[in-house]
């Protein structure tokens, strides 16, 4: 039963399940591999292509190099083979893959040779295992052919073997990521016999090749590493179907490595060393470099060998890290427990006696204080040790000839000044004057300048100060004693002071970095439209990076330019096609990566929270960018992306509050329709039914009774039906009020009388002021808005007399109409004007369709009044809704 039960519990490994379901959406990549050209890789490809070509297989060959062998050849009949795209390169036309035209064809199987090959410069890609990779994240799987040599990681160990250096590689990651590897394989005697024959090559080649590479030697170690790649390839895999299926079988043994690289040439060979460490181990692997916090030592060659070496690793499959510190072996250690390695990988150069009693080595206080850790230690071979020879860290000629001139300055100024004191009084304590000389030396110069401070120093004053004067000898043996510890003093003050001034430029560098990222990051949380936060990022890219910048964002299902600075930097056919690669893929193209090469810029995607939201592309000037100004770039675009995504979502919450506020219309338009078309049609329809029906038999009251109904109802619906092409016009902007001059009396008057007609039980009171001057407007519209709001009163009012009012103030004219009713809350006061917004009467009803007053701020406001609602207006009950018109200079009886 326990067994059950822990069978039960298996369950597979998700990172697993996950990279199952993305090889699903891919195209697969199949790998024959083998030792060297020769053994048939082609052929065994071709002829497994013919067999499935047989079976109705939809397979083209996409690209295949036969290098003159017939029986290769041969295998060709039958198969589709794509036309070649003709390239000019250097004087000579080539004839390359074509992988627009493959993509275009989308067969199931394409067959494209020569994996290592390298593309022109024009290309798409530089290298055939980009296009390759394109092909496959189309959904086509492709067939296509490797040597063992032409791997990235083992491109030292075969030049090491072999005596040839092998400039096409492949990544170690292609393979490792290839659905499926299979060797081809032959005994290196029988190749040997091959090559003779002109199997392989023309027999003139042949021979050459016999003598240089194609050794039982060589072909044999080439072999042995096939065999071994391939059984890693093979036991990947089985580890892959393992987790995938939840099976108990031979798991990773959990081994994690830490690979510590510098700037120095041993580190590529570090890198490629556990590049096959790792492999052998099945184990990940991270590649750290280490800058020092308090001072800037890196300079551009030593930061571009460090980038060089991070392409490398990623290459060859391995994560890339940098960590800031001073202690170096406390950081390392610290770094590989938190990412729980298992292993540090180290390189150490040769040391002589002297430096190994002086000083104790990186890798050996690693290994001192590494509990629970291997290290791992590589070597230098002769090459290498030849080549890190003239890379010592010296001042170059100028900075040497500059650091001489200040030390010599500052001893020559401070002897002239000791000698003109000397001449006055006799200091026992002139020395101290030299430890000045030397400090202003170290301060301006550095440290060179400071050491060569004080070596001029302690012979300047030995020569003009110490006894017997203007000779380099020392009469007393005191004075040899102050004249070495002066030495030691100067040396090491000089030092410090220079370290400080190291100290103070790094750190000025960095707060002036981190201020302008800091009122940039300001002034981009201050900015809520996109089109401003653009405009923010380019300016400042332009001026941190001191080159042209562009930002792209999607527009209309295309990439448009936003922004550019300076506004002239125009993008050519090879610039767009990168950026929209960027864009598409989400990766960096352009100048300086994979992809398009040949581009101006480099683009590199802005990747929100929600997905991208734009391409930004920094021009090339023929230097790359330095630590400081990447890490400038990198945090420039992580805000400008979170700010464009901030301005995108605040646009879509928008449309989103419009379209739900549209629904809410729609749906108290509905309710209301259903509601107030309803009612007037039921009545109406039922008083004619009855007078249909019953005709002559019904009295004249009953029937007078059924027609008013069927008159007031008709009314209502009539008024409610203007209400709504009232707010269609007002709406459509289409309201076009006349502006002639209007008697405030009469439309009152008017309006009343139209009220009690439709209300006859209500009281109305009116109260009109003598002198009001006539106002510009529309009666029609005025006398509307009026039985608007009468009609509002009456619903809401209770039985209480209505009040309208018309007076004077200042040149104003307030017309206020005055209910009794329950009021309403301060908070609802302006909601009141909002369409459909209705109150409910004391039965909890809520009566008409919200629309009234709506109308009546429309058409007040088109002909320039105000209007506005108080509660309570009387003691502490009812409503008044007041409307202001500007009145005329003349009263109503002086305008004709």
């Amino acid at each position: 039963m326990a067994d059950d039960d822990r069978r039960d519990d298996r369950r597979p490994d998700p990172d697993a399940l996950l990279a199952l379901a993305d090889k699903d959406r891919r195209g697969k990549l199949t790998v024959f591999l083998g030792a060297a050209p020769g053994v048939g890789k082609t052929y065994a490809m071709l002829s497994r292509a013919k067999r499935l070509k047989a079976d109705g297989v939809d397979l083209v060959v996409g690209l295949v190099e036969t290098h003159g062998r017939s029986e290769t050849a041969g295998l060709l009949d039958g198969l589709e083979v794509l036309p070649r795209r003709r390239v000019a390169h250097r004087g000579r036309m080539l004839e390359e893959f074509d992988l627009d035209a493959a993509l275009e064809r989308r067969p199931r199987i394409v067959i494209v040779d020569e994996l290592a090959h390298s593309n022109p410069e024009d290309s798409r890609h530089p290298k055939r295992h980009q296009d390759i990779e394109e092909l496959i994240s189309a959904g086509i799987d492709v067939w296509t052919a490797l040597n063992i040599q032409h791997l990235e990681s083992l491109a030292d160990l075969v030049a090491q073997i072999t005596g040839v250096t092998v400039r096409e590689r492949v990544p170690d990651v292609v393979l490792k990521r290839a659905d499926e590897v299979l060797l081809v394989d032959l005994a290196p005697s029988e190749l040997i016999e091959r090559l003779k024959d002109g199997k392989v090559y023309l027999p003139e080649s042949a021979n050459r090749a016999v003598d240089r590479f194609f050794r039982l030697g060589n072909l044999t170690a080439l072999r042995e590493l096939a065999l071994r790649r391939t059984a890693d390839r093979v036991d990947d895999q089985m580890v892959d179907y393992l987790k995938q299926n939840a099976i108990d079988g031979p798991w990773a043994t959990g081994e994690r490595l830490i690979v510590c690289v510098g700037s120095d040439p041993l580190s590529e060979k570090v890198v490629r060393v556990a590049s096959r460490l790792a492999s052998g181990l099945n184990a990940p692997w991270l590649v750290v470099s280490i800058e020092r916090a308090d001072r800037e030592v890196e300079t551009p060659e030593r930061l571009q060998r460090i980038e060089t070496l991070f392409r490398l690793a990623e290459q060859l499959g391995a994560e890339t890290r940098r960590i800031i510190g001073n202690d170096f072996v406390e950081e390392i250690l610290k770094f590989a427990r938190r990412e729980h390695a298992t292993q540090i990988v180290i390189g150490t150069r040769k040391r002589s006696r002297w430096q190994k009693l002086v000083t104790r080595s990186l890798p050996d206080a690693l290994a001192g204080k590494a509990s629970g850790l291997g290290v791992y230690i590589v070597t230098p071979d002769g090459t290498i040790a030849e080549r890190a020879r003239p890379s010592l860290n010296l001042p170059k000629a100028t900075a040497l000839r500059h650091s001489a001139m200040w030390a010599l300055g500052f001893v020559a100024l401070t002897t002239a000044l000791g000698k003109g004191i000397d001449l006055f009084v006799e200091l026992p304590n002139i020395s101290l004057l030299f430890l000045l000389a030397v400090l202003g030396a170290s301060v301006i110069g550095g440290y060179a300048a400071a050491f060569l401070a004080a070596i001029l120093s302690a012979l300047a004053y030995n020569f003009f100060f110490i006894d017997p004067r203007h000779t380099f000898t020392i009469a007393a043996p005191h004075e040899v004693f102050a004249l070495f510890v002066f030495l030691a003093v100067a040396i090491i003050a000089g030092g410090l002071a220079s370290r400080i001034r190291e100290q103070a430029e790094v750190a000025r560098v960095r707060a002036t970095a981190l201020q302008s990222l800091y009122d940039f990051s300001r002034k981009l949380a201050s900015t809520a439209k996109g089109e401003d936060a653009i405009w923010l990022a380019v300016s400042q890219l332009q001026a941190s990076l001191k080159r042209k910048v562009v930002l792209l964002v999607p527009r209309k299902g295309d990439l448009g330019v936003a922004a550019a600075w300076p506004p002239d930097a125009e993008l050519d056919v090879t610039d767009m096609t990168a950026a929209r690669w960027s864009h598409d893929k989400r990766e960096p193209a352009g100048h300086g990566t994979g992809t398009l090469p040949n581009s101006r810029f480099e683009f590199r995607p802005l990747l929100g929270p929600h997905g991208i939201v734009g391409v930004c592309g920094i021009e090339h000037t023929g230097d790359r960018l330095d630590l400081n100004a990447e890490r400038a770039l990198t945090a420039i675009l992580d805000q400008t992306a979170i700010a464009l995504d901030r301005a995108r979502l605040a646009d879509e919450t928008v449309e989103q509050a419009a379209r739900l506020e549209g629904e809410r219309y729609r749906e108290a338009l509905l309710s209301s329709i259903s509601h107030d078309l309803r009612t007037p049609l039921a009545t109406i329809t039922g008083a004619v039914t009855g007078l249909r029906q019953l005709g002559e038999r019904m009295t004249p009251e009953n029937r007078d009774d059924l027609l008013q109904s069927i008159e007031e109802e008709s009314g209502r619906m009539s008024r409610f039906v203007a209400n709504l092409l009232d707010m269609t016009r007002i709406e459509a902007g289409t309201l076009k009020p006349k502006q002639d001059w209007v008697d405030v009396a009469d439309v009152v008057q008017s309006a009343v009388e139209r009220t009690r007609k439709y209300a006859p039980g209500r009281i109305v009171e009116t109260g009109i002021a003598a002198d009001l001057p006539l106002i510009r407007g529309d009666s029609v519209l005025i006398g509307q808005v009026l039985f608007n709001l009468l009609d509002n009163a009456v619903k809401y009012g209770g039985d209480e007399p209505i009040n309208v009012y018309a007076r004077r103030d200042g040149k104003d004219v307030l017309i206020s109409v005055t209910d009794h009713g329950k009021g309403i809350p301060t908070e609802d006061l302006d909601r009141i004007f909002e369409k459909f917004y209705r109150r409910g009467k004391p039965d909890g009803r809520s009566p008409g369709t919200g629309l009234g007053l709506s109308i009546a701020r429309g058409f007040v406001e088109a002909m320039g009044g105000r209007i506005h609602a108080e509660s309570p207006a009387l003691k502490k009950r009812g409503t008044r809704i007041v409307m202001r018109f500007p009145g005329s200079d003349e009263a109503r009886g002086d305008v004709r």
